[in-house]
């Protein structure tokens, strides 16, 4: 079971490190809804590898994370929302 929860976890970090990646590399905006969709894919997977085994720094700040990363989304939508209705 570890080892599925270090697979998994694994990938989560190589989803946030290619959203950051292409951050800086200018590929994509923050406001880009592929950057925050990668980000919360990538804490939720790691938040996955910690309930297999717990270290409750990183479930914080995975945790912030996720919700940092889905209020990016909603504003997202709110914002294309708003585009629709002008």
């Amino acid at each position: 079971m570890i080892l599925i929860g270090n697979v998994i976890g694994t990938l989560g970090a190589a989803a946030i490190i290619f959203a950051y990646a292409m951050l800086q590399s200018a590929r994509w905006e923050a406001t880009r809804l592929a950057f925050s969709c990668t980000n919360a894919i990538g804490a939720g997977f790691i938040l996955i590898s910690l309930a297999i085994e717990p270290n409750l720094p990183s479930i914080i700040i995975e945790s912030f994370w996720l919700l940092i990363s889905l209020l990016g989304i909603l504003r997202w939508y709110k914002d294309r929302s708003s585009k629709n209705r002008d």
